[in-house]
């Protein structure tokens, strides 16, 4: 596509950036957890109708598609994730949540943002461009269902027990082109995700560019008691401790320098009195790899040694795993990356765009390429205050003065990032449909 075309098509972005900005601070103020993301999947739903797509609602629940036929050409989905988390925001931010105990603290507002407003600018811009354009609002990635509840529910194909997949809402039928889907199956997946890096940048991985998550519950079992007569009880709490401990050295011990995992317990949660043993700890933890040999090694040793130190504890049961949610690595297309860098670096500057490790953190985006059977391509989006990231990175002191994802205080500013993010979607788009005729 030619320069003067996408320039056409991102120009209409100034006039439309003050609605965009009031429709973060609205998503901001207003976040939902999975699978309750009423309010904002009404509100994709409406602008998506009021800018010509078709419009199908309620899939895996909460999730949102539109679909703009616009021709011959290939088919390009892109795909935003609109759900919060169960964390109190301490940003002391105008616009700060108004829900007590939930905030969007990994960006996801930004996400809707970006997305509703390329999905505007390509249909106001479609005479630049031919193909069909698919966007997508998921719900619930964080607890990492949405995207899997989407696909169950006929997303590409047969529903998951086999029933046709049908339209519940929108403004035109919700099947693909073949009839077979709620939407047509794309040759392409794009996606973005905010993160605290400098706002105007764009940063990428090659191949795996986040790891594979697997979050389990697990169980101890012990013997209650009195707290004066520790002799007649096993202990739990100390059975569970102990097991914290020694998974400090799986990675350490069990995992080769030239791999990479990370095992964290994040919850503890045991008795209610000072003087009562209690019958059973619960722990919580997440294990991210890279490689399926790595997770399969890490996940066996877990396993392994709750078991050893419930035996070693003398438990009468052995402890008990529950899976809460599991995420894939999510790959990188080698060629669809090079192909939209090339359209990044030629409208933003190189000087915009550099290569990073790839992250620890886990996403279910490639859950709906890999059931598309379409390419990849993940990008990170710059999101902090640029000068604040520039002082913290001269420090050596990133980690300690900038907030992550998930913590209270993650406050993407607005811009540069929902002007840079609009863009990164509407040049992605493009770089894969055709030209206009």
């Amino acid at each position: 596509m030619s320069d003067s075309a996408r320039d056409s098509v991102l120009a209409p972005l100034d006039a439309r950036m003050a609605d965009l900005e009031s429709l973060y601070e609205d998503l901001h103020r207003h976040p939902e957890l999975g699978f309750q993301e009423t309010r904002t999947a009404a509100e994709a739903a409406r602008r998506l109708t009021s800018y010509g797509y078709e419009v199908t609602t309620g899939i895996g629940r909460t999730g949102v598609t539109g679909v703009l036929r616009n021709g011959p050409g290939p088919v390009v989905l892109l795909r935003a994730d609109m759900d919060a988390l169960p964390v109190t925001e301490r940003s002391g931010l105008p616009y700060a949540s108004a829900v007590p105990g939930v905030m969007h603290a990994c960006g996801h507002d930004v996400h809707v943002t970006c997305l509703a407003g390329a999905a505007d600018l390509l249909a106001a811009g479609r005479e630049h461009w031919s193909g069909t354009l698919v966007v997508l609002f998921q719900p619930a990635e964080e607890v990492g269902d949405g995207a899997r509840a989407m696909i169950e529910d006929g997303l590409f194909g047969a529903a998951a027990d086999g029933s046709a997949a049908t339209s519940d809402a929108g403004a035109g039928a919700g099947a693909g082109a073949d009839g077979q889907g709620r939407v047509p199956t794309p040759d392409v997946v794009l996606a973005q995700h905010v993160a605290p890096l400098g706002a105007g940048l764009i940063t990428y991985a090659p191949g795996a560019c986040m790891a594979a998550s697997d979050s389990l519950k697990i169980t101890f079992h012990g013997t209650g008691g009195h707290g004066s007569r520790p002799e007649t009880a096993v202990d739990p709490i100390v059975m569970a401790a102990a097991f914290v401990q020694r998974l400090q050295s799986v990675v350490a011990r069990e995992v080769a320098p030239k791999d990479r995992a990370v095992v964290t317990v994040g919850s503890f949660q045991a008795g209610d009195a000072p003087n009562v043993i209690p019958d059973q700890a619960v722990v919580q933890l997440s294990v991210r790899t890279f490689d399926e040999d790595v997770r399969s090694r890490v996940l066996a040793a877990v396993d392994r040694i709750a078991r050893a130190e419930a035996t070693a504890s003398g438990a009468e049961r052995e402890p008990e795993t529950e899976v809460l949610n599991t995420f894939p690595v999510t790959r990188n297309d080698d060629r669809t990356l090079e192909q939209v860098n090339a359209a990044f670096t030629d409208h933003f500057g190189a000087q915009r765009l550099f290569g990073y490790e790839p992250a620890a953190g886990s996403e279910d985006a490639g859950l709906i390429a890999t059931a598309a059977g379409a390419p990849l391509y993940y990008w990170w989006l710059g999101g902090w205050d640029p000068d604040e990231f520039r002082a913290a990175m001269a420090s050596g002191r990133l980690a300690q003065d900038i907030p992550s994802n998930h913590s209270p205080h993650f406050t993407p500013v607005k811009q540069p990032t929902l002007t840079m993010g609009v863009q990164a979607l509407t040049v992605a788009a493009l770089s894969h449909l055709e030209p206009g005729r």
